[in-house]
């Protein structure tokens, strides 16, 4: 059987270990939060970006960072690029083309590519990100 004043000094214990733990993960918590992307391949350059329609960027967010991969051949570096964003609702197509590799599976073949992209505050802090999947070709 529990005294009361056990018991008062166990939730008082749980309490405070909660308050420590709440303190903890608020002060290494990133306030990233998830936005939306969708995008198509563009016609031209096989190397140029894709044209990005973007839902919900994060406030304060001055660049957005791309990443694509080649969900069947991980290894593959496709690369991507960095846009500045001031609330534009779209990144048209070639935004992005130095460092870039389009889709290129083999002939014959469809492969589903996934883009990466992160909301980045003027000092880097990433505010958000998402990602966004499409197969090529279509």
């Amino acid at each position: 059987m529990f005294s009361p004043s056990g018991s008062r000094s166990a939730k008082a214990l749980v309490v405070l270990a909660l308050t420590a733990l709440a303190l903890a993960l608020a002060a290494g918590a990133n306030p990233a939060r998830a936005f939306s992307v969708s995008f198509a391949w563009c016609q031209g350059s096989p190397d140029g970006s894709p044209n990005f329609v973007l839902n919900d960027v994060p406030h304060g967010t001055v660049n957005l960072r791309f990443a694509m991969r080649d969900l069947d051949k991980p290894d593959f570096h496709h690369g991507g690029g960095t846009v500045g964003y001031r609330g534009q609702p779209e990144v048209p197509c070639d935004a992005f083309a130095s460092g870039f590799i389009g889709p290129t599976p083999p002939p014959g073949e469809v492969h589903t590519y996934e883009f990466s992209i992160q909301a980045l505050a003027p000092d880097g802090t990433v505010l958000g990100a998402t990602t966004a999947r499409r197969r090529f070709p279509e």
